[in-house]
């Protein structure tokens, strides 16, 4: 049986739902560590392992990009790319995420060589670029629609880490702020793209199917985050607390 393709409303909400069953707000090591229940060695575990995440973004963005034959796409998608690596001398998400490593003790020249990143969060985000670079152009932007509920976790983030942790300030958590601007920006143009170009029901079964593959590989960082240094288990190779300190 053929099935009807969803209409634009019903796909918007669809999507949007998988925000708020699957996304990584849920998870329990968010809520430790908003709440400012995470040791100083669990805030460094998270921010070395995040790296790994943060600086793969603007190579999936490249990767992206050189799949897209419009340069209108093209025009306005680089703009993420420069959100995160920033300019020659100053500013980018890249180079604010390791302003927070030093802020926590980490020397930023460990945290960016990625010696200290779990296999299990490697290979989540690993997966992620190669779906990016690979799948169709429909689910490979659909995959970035978890931006769609990032203001709402970053928001609790920016509160909760000023309220608990010393080494929290407006230049130190810079990353979030920014995000809470750029993060929309981005999912205004991506979500409109999405849903225009949606149009058959295999379409929006991709995009719905990405958009739920990415809030796993969200999800299994936390967990490997979880089990690696809340529950003590730590892989060999893995950062070991009290490595990598300024």
């Amino acid at each position: 049986m053929t099935l009807h393709p969803l209409t634009r409303a019903t796909l918007e909400a669809q999507l949007r739902q998988i925000g708020v069953e699957r996304y990584h707000d849920r998870h329990p090591f968010h809520a430790r560590l908003h709440s400012g229940q995470c040791s100083m060695a669990e805030v460094q575990a998270w921010v070395v392992n995040r790296w790994q995440y943060q600086s793969s973004i603007p190579m999936k963005d490249a990767a992206f990009l050189s799949r897209c034959t419009d340069p209108a796409l093209r025009r306005i998608w680089r703009s993420r790319i420069e959100d995160h690596d920033g300019g020659v001398d100053e500013g980018g998400g890249i180079r604010r995420w390791l302003k927070l490593a030093e802020a926590v003790g980490l020397d930023p020249d460990y945290v960016a060589s990625g010696r200290g990143v779990m296999p299990a969060t490697r290979f989540a985000v690993d997966a992620y670029v190669r779906f990016v670079r690979d799948q169709p152009l429909i689910a490979a932007m659909a995959s970035s629609l978890t931006e769609m509920f990032a203001p709402a976790i970053h928001g609790q983030r920016i509160e909760g880490l000023l309220k608990h942790y010393a080494f929290a300030n407006s230049d130190s958590i810079a990353y979030f702020s920014h995000r809470l601007s750029e993060a929309p920006k981005d999912v205004a143009f991506t979500l409109n793209w999405v849903l225009d170009h949606a149009v058959t029901r295999a379409d929006q079964t991709d995009a719905l199917r990405a958009l739920t593959f990415k809030t796993e590989v969200l999800w299994a960082q936390l967990d490997a985050l979880w089990h690696g240094y809340v529950a003590g288990n730590i892989p060999p190779g893995a950062w070991q607390p009290g490595e990598g300190q300024l």
